[in-house]
């Protein structure tokens, strides 16, 4: 089981890596598209928020990876608890 434990473990914390990776890179983005969108307002021009939203979808999409890789981690704490109550 310590095997299994461990992987699971594993699988959780890479979602949660690659879930709060996701979320920077979008933030990131998101800062950009606004500065550039700031400075495009003030010379007149019309941009679209295709990428903003795009942006956007992506920090969901992030969140939510990040909340699944934490359940993940939960369940296995959680089952790892109750192997060793029955254990013990």
């Amino acid at each position: 089981m310590i095997i299994a434990s461990n992987s699971l473990y594993s699988t959780g914390l890479s979602a949660i890596q690659a879930g709060l990776s996701q979320a920077d890179g979008a933030a990131r983005q998101i800062a950009s598209q606004a500065t550039d969108f700031q400075d495009q307002r003030l010379r007149g021009a019309d941009r679209s928020n295709q990428d903003m939203a795009t942006s956007m979808v992506s920090l969901v999409q992030a969140q939510q990876q990040v909340q699944a890789g934490a359940k993940v981690e939960k369940a296995t704490d959680e089952a790892l608890g109750r192997l060793i109550d029955t254990w013990a």
